[in-house]
């Protein structure tokens, strides 16, 4: 069981990897041309409309995507359950808008119409919750993948080509492309999801409308529709999703608040470049261990079986891939993010505060990779009390981030780089907690686990001292420089890949291990 599990599991984060790949690759492709049609004012205000409908999907539906990963049977209850997100979601469209509305409307054309557009998309997408999760449930990852690749295509060519299409007419139609992209996007969500699981649904007997459900004494159900204890626990997954939210959007919240519509827009290009392999690789990681955890780690009693030992040895090697990623983009990406921002969005835009922004995200890349697994552990394994004591961890952590802004931000006066270091301060506290609770729950049920097990071994730590060293005292033939950007990341390819050539010289065995686990075929149980 464990081992098909584990296998399945693999393959879910293979789809859901490539699908972020290929998804980010179109949308990086489709932004260099927007970048030639928007003015970093207009691409401030499109993160404010994203930062909309972020909002309002995370707190309709965050606690209770959480809490259906515990279901570990009946995919029906599973469906009724998401069915509260639209419930949930459509006062929060209407709350939110209003609350936009209220507050000084940016000066650029057609900004009600596009956050008008934006509240029907995002209703849309609310809509596709019942059909995900009964995905996410039953591991039908390929169906997932096909649906958010179709929709990202049709978002990409909705807000690119409308964009086009209006300049090409000589018409000013302001941030509207971007709420034509996310209609799409959601309505191809829709259509996909509910085609492509209609007739799953009828062999496995479930139904993607609400239906009742039994009721029996392990498991009892209020309103003949939902389990309580899921309900209990989305409850209290609810207030820690608040705080978490505020945790996660809090640089988006500071920068609107803080900053002008230039330097949005240049945080909000230095952070999407930033965070690619944040949303390419952990974030798919994440989505699939935190449901793999739930499986090994449910109903664990206190002697170890094969299965607990085997979610310690997935965390072990995660974490130690997680940590490689990390000394890479320490050692190259603040001398590589420049030249890649000017080789990429022009010399208008490097001349912003983005290059800075981007340079101090690379120091922030090991805090998002290691605070994302570690936290996707504690949400599948918790208890509502462990829980808890989580949000009281976050409450910290909250604390600690808002001091450190207002001395990163005002006191030296670091912009919106101050953001990204205050953003660190905020996910250190977390993983400080989040690696106590695992070292905490394996101990208690007799298993070791160590998060120092999960370090590089000792040659790549030494080679990570001199990097620094090689990568600033590179050679730079003057033929070389006379390319430009061009050559000056040539020669920083070459020290990348020296880079490269100590860690799998020294790492092999973890990198094989890693390569295997995403390969892995589903095998029966013997």
């Amino acid at each position: 069981m464990s081992q098909s599990v584990v296998s399945a599991s693999a393959q879910g984060a293979t789809f859901l990897i490539l699908l972020q790949v290929g998804s980010r690759a179109l949308t990086f492709a489709v932004n260099q041309v927007l970048l030639r049609f928007l003015s970093p004012e207009l691409l401030g205000v499109s993160a404010q409309l994203e930062l909309f409908s972020i909002s309002v999907l995370y707190f309709a539906r965050e606690s209770l995507r959480v809490a259906v990963q515990r279901q570990t049977h009946g995919t029906q209850a599973v469906v009724n359950l998401s069915y509260l997100a639209v419930f949930f979601g459509i006062p929060l469209i209407y709350g939110l808008a209003l609350l936009w509305l209220s507050s000084e409307i940016p000066n650029v054309p057609h900004f009600v119409d596009a956050l008008s557009v934006y509240c029907l998309a995002t209703f849309i997408e609310l809509l596709t919750e019942p059909a995900f999760s009964a995905v996410q449930q039953r591991l039908l990852y390929k169906i997932r993948a096909s649906a958010e690749s179709t929709a990202t295509l049709l978002r990409c060519f909705g807000t690119c080509g409308s964009a086009i299409l209006a300049s090409r007419y000589g018409l000013d139609i302001g941030v509207l492309p971007f709420a034509i992209g996310q209609l799409g996007y959601a309505s191809a969500l829709l259509a996909i999801y509910t085609y492509k699981l209609w007739s799953v649904a009828k062999k496995a007997r479930f139904s993607l409308l609400p239906k009742q459900i039994a009721s029996t004494q392990e498991t009892p159900v209020i309103f003949n529709h939902f389990p309580l204890p899921l309900l209990r626990l989305t409850g209290s997954l609810s207030i820690q999703s608040a705080l978490k939210y505020i945790l996660t959007q809090g640089d988006s919240l500071l920068i609107t608040h803080l900053a002008s519509l230039t330097d949005q827009g240049a945080f909000a290009l230095a952070s999407n470049y930033g965070g690619l392999i944040a949303r390419m690789l952990f974030q798919p990681i994440e989505e699939s261990s935190r449901t793999l955890f739930a499986k090994l780690c449910a109903g664990i009693p206190p002697s170890p079986p094969q299965s607990l030992l085997k979610a310690s040895r997935i965390l072990t090697m995660i974490l130690r891939v997680y940590m490689l990623l990390s000394l890479t983009a320490i050692l190259l990406g603040p001398k590589a993010a420049p030249l890649l921002l000017t080789l990429v969005a022009g010399r208008a835009w490097a001349s912003t505060s983005a290059s800075a922004v981007l340079a101090t995200y690379c120091f922030y890349i090991p805090f998002l990779a290691l605070n994302g697994v570690t936290e996707a552990f504690v949400a599948a394994v918790a208890t509502n009390k462990q829980l808890h004591s989580q949000s009281l961890s976050m409450t910290l952590s909250f604390a600690a981030f808002s001091s450190s802004a207002w001395f990163f931000i005002s006191y030296l006066c670091w912009g919106a780089s101050g953001v990204v270091a205050a953003n660190s301060v905020n996910l250190g506290g977390r993983i400080v907690y989040n690696v106590w609770f695992i070292t905490r729950f394996f101990g208690d049920r007799g298993v070791k686990w160590s998060v120092w097990e999960a370090l590089p071994t000792r040659p790549v730590l030494l080679a990570a001292q001199v990097w620094p060293w090689v990568t600033q005292y590179r050679p730079r033939p003057e033929w070389l420089l006379r390319y430009g950007v061009v050559g000056e990341l040539a020669s920083l390819g070459v020290v990348g890949a020296s880079w490269a050539f100590v860690v799998i010289f020294f790492e092999e065995g973890t990198l094989v291990e890693g390569w295997r686990a995403l390969r892995a075929k589903e095998e029966k149980e013997e």
